[in-house]
């Protein structure tokens, strides 16, 4: 047992020492990688100014030795960023046709796929041949009721004038005008009915709630026709009307502080012949969804031949403009430790040289960088064959 213990310890103090060796090389080779760092640095440092120098001295060798790029002078201009989405085109006058009542059977039907409509126009015509019947009845008892009671009536007034002359009795009088006001009320609840027999009638008549055209159409003669039918998709009787319509799309919420009512939008709809429509946000939905995490934006669209509901369409909402900003392709703008900076033209002594410029960026957008510091207008940047130039370096432009 204790020469076991002794064996262990022996490796153990084999293990510690082996370890403590591999942590100083490790830290004496991070060391001589940071000091030769820096000497390249500082070397770096001296090629560039010893290069400087012997440009200035030798003319014709620095010219050979010069870089051929190209160059653009800096211009003040608006700075536009958008957020691109997808939309769909949706029409403001759309409706279903649908009974008033409790449906029935088509009986007929008056417009086919394709057809205008006005207001109110028939679309079709379903059963109402009980809804009929019930409506000849009530006209026949209101009728009844009517002369009973110009019967009754004359009775009345007959012995309301007799009384008058102090001929018959009072009982007469009371009882006729009695049987005046109860025919009078039986009359009424008749006259009631028949109007309520009217409206089953009226209801048997489907007509178009909106003007527009027939969108969808399937609904056949023979069928039963319903109010739950109507609101089946692919089972009713659509009515659009492209006159007014609109762009609805869909925003993330990270821009929900970005975005505004009233915003400006560019709304481009694929193979209609134009190039994009401007409108403004009419409408934002006051919540998040909280499936999509985004929220409703709708805008208003003229009204044109080429557009239809149910288009998509790229919505383009304006976020962000600066009348008078410096932008830069993107692509010039480099990156390293000390931030983002381009390279600028500069002549000096008759010798065209590049300066390293540390520039503050804006916004990104098609292509496009601002620059919101670092740069002036009539500034001369390299746009072409910056990739390996260094501060100082001279240059020949194409």
């Amino acid at each position: 047992m204790n020469r076991l213990t002794v064996i262990l310890f022996a490796s153990f103090l084999l293990s510690a020492c082996g370890g403590s060796e591999k942590g100083s090389d490790l830290t004496k080779l991070q060391a001589e990688l940071t000091d030769l760092k820096k000497k390249k640095s500082s070397l770096d440092t001296e090629i560039r100014t010893l290069e400087a120098k012997i440009a200035q001295l030798d003319t014709a060798g620095a010219r050979q030795a010069s870089k051929l790029v190209s160059i653009d002078s800096v211009r003040v201009g608006v700075f536009e960023h958008y957020i691109d989405l997808q939309g769909k085109v949706e029409a403001e006058g759309m409706a279903y046709v649908a009974p008033a009542g409790m449906g029935g059977q088509v009986k007929a039907v008056y417009v086919k796929l394709g057809t205008p409509v006005s207001q109110g126009q028939l679309i079709l015509k379903l059963d109402d041949a009980m809804a009929q019947q019930q409506l000849i009845a009530a006209r026949q008892q209101s009728g009844q009721l009517k002369t009973r009671l110009v019967q009754a009536q004359t009775i009345y007034e007959r012995y309301q004038n007799l009384w008058k002359q102090n001929i018959g009795a009072e009982i007469q009088v009371i009882n006729a005008k009695a049987d005046v006001d109860a025919l009078a009320a039986q009359l009424r609840s008749v006259e009631a009915q028949v109007g309520m027999a009217q409206e089953q009638v009226n209801m048997t008549n489907v007509r178009a709630a909106i003007a527009g055209v027939i969108d969808e159409m399937n609904v056949k003669v023979g069928e039963f026709f319903s109010p739950q039918s109507a609101a089946t998709p692919g089972a009713g009787i659509r009515i659009v009307n492209n006159s007014r319509l609109k762009v609805v799309t869909y925003v993330p919420d990270n821009y929900v502080t970005r975005v505004r009512k009233g915003d400006p939008i560019k709304v481009f709809v694929a193979d209609n012949g134009q190039e994009s429509f401007d409108s403004r946000i009419q409408v934002m939905s006051a919540s998040i969804n909280p499936n999509t995490r985004s929220f409703t934006v709708e805008a208003p669209l003229p009204s044109n031949p080429m557009l239809r509901a149910n288009q998509s369409a790229v919505v383009k909402i304006l976020d962000y403009k600066a009348d008078n900003a410096i932008s830069v392709p993107v692509n010039v703008v480099q990156s390293d430790e000390k931030g983002k900076y381009l390279f600028v033209a500069e002549q000096t002594k008759g010798t065209w040289m590049v300066r390293r410029r540390i520039v503050q960026p804006g916004q990104v957008y098609n292509g496009q960088q601002e620059i919101v510091g670092g740069l002036n207008a009539g500034d001369r940047i390299v746009t072409d064959g910056y990739q390996s130039l260094y501060d100082g370096q001279a240059i020949r432009m194409r």
